[in-house]
């Protein structure tokens, strides 16, 4: 009987047949089922931050980097300074994308092995007073580095800036807590830790800076305040909602509940995490990261040093084995990513790394240890 491959990614990912079953159904963007659908799902969203007293939740169609774009132009006003803390590709992408928006941007470069650095921010807030934002890659992907966000928060918050956080990777599983961590926006979407299918973004805004969003973005459709208040007066979406994908997220969320909800699915990411880092040291391969700093959402390894090693007939050859494993994302060492999120268990991570030791006898390598 054939499988379906398991998705190693960082999303799109694998998800239940009850998550799948739920987009059996066509539905009526205006009809009151339909809205009932999305008051659930904002009100389960608020639930997970604790954020009902201090944010508000607005959903958007679309990627997740569709509401990361969504959330600078919405809360950044046109004359203000975003400052990115950039450890990674997604760094390097949410400032490509805020200078497009028009908002002026500087970098603070962190090595790609290494967490951003709360004491490094503090200093540069010292020294320009311009700075009008931060963004925040919480779990930054390219790697897999969990970065510090309570300690960034803080600093933010002393300095008064306003701190844009993009936890598309980190979200419903890693905890974030409003009442304790303060943001102005925070991102995250449908098809990563609350294991949805894709094709929906999310962003808290914070109910103090509502106000102030008013006017900032030059775009029709990515407009979060105008989307907000749209939904707040009619229940209903300002354009075509993507309704398949908002009832999957509505039987996503209810069986992320049943598991505990956020502590019970990092503890099974965190053993999904250590299973996969267990055994593939036992194949000689060496993750990138150090123990500290890595979150249990994708793990990137060095590639093997071996001459006949070659990313794409590996991938292949793993898939053949029923597993999709993810291309490294860094620009100075070969390396691969493995996802750790889903829904899967350790057993199916134990198969994975099954699959990998068979992909390397079938390619003739008697080790992962990178060169």
């Amino acid at each position: 009987m054939h499988r379906e491959a398991i998705l190693l990614t960082p999303g799109p990912l694998t998800t239940t047949l009850r998550t799948k079953t739920a987009m059996l159904r066509d539905w009526g963007s205006w009809d009151s089922e339909f809205m009932a659908v999305t008051a659930g799902v904002r009100k389960s969203l608020l639930d997970i931050v604790r954020g009902h007293e201090s944010h508000v939740v607005v959903p958007l169609q679309g990627s997740g980097t569709f509401s990361v774009e969504a959330a600078v132009a919405t809360v950044v006003p046109r004359d203000g300074h975003i400052l990115v803390l950039d450890n990674g590709a997604y760094c390097k992408r949410a400032a490509k994308l805020s200078t497009m928006m028009g908002r002026r941007t500087t970098l603070a470069p962190t090595d790609e092995a290494q967490a951003v650095s709360p004491a490094q921010l503090h200093a540069l807030l010292e020294k320009d007073p311009s700075i009008t934002h931060v963004v925040l890659i919480h779990c930054e992907t390219g790697a897999g580095v969990l970065n510090p966000l309570a300690q960034v928060a803080q600093v933010c918050e002393q300095h008064s800036k306003g701190l844009i956080v993009d936890a598309m990777s980190s979200f419903a599983a890693l905890e974030i807590d409003a009442r304790s961590t303060r943001f102005d926006a925070l991102i995250a979407a449908s098809g990563k830790c609350l294991e949805g299918v894709p094709g929906m973004g999310f962003v808290f805004l914070r109910k103090a800076i509502l106000d102030s969003c008013i006017g900032n973005n030059a775009s029709l459709a990515m407009d979060l305040y105008d989307q907000y208040v749209y939904m707040e007066k009619t229940g209903q979406w300002r354009f075509t909602p993507p309704t398949h994908v908002l009832v999957a997220l509505a039987e996503a969320i209810a069986q992320f509940e049943e598991e505990g909800g956020q502590a019970a699915r990092l503890k099974r990411y965190q053993a999904n995490c250590q299973t996969l880092i267990d055994g593939m040291a036992a194949l000689g391969f060496k993750p990138f990261l150090e123990p500290a700093i890595q979150a249990p959402i994708i793990v990137t390894f060095h590639a093997p040093g071996d001459a006949r090693y070659e990313f794409k007939k590996f991938y292949e050859a793993a898939k053949q084995h029923g597993f999709i494993l993810y291309p490294g994302k860094l620009t100075q060492i070969e390396t691969f990513r493995v996802g750790c999120i889903g829904a899967i268990g350790p057993v199916e991570m134990q198969q994975a790394v099954h699959a990998v030791s068979l992909t390397l006898q079938e390619m003739g390598i008697a080790s992962g240890k990178p060169a």
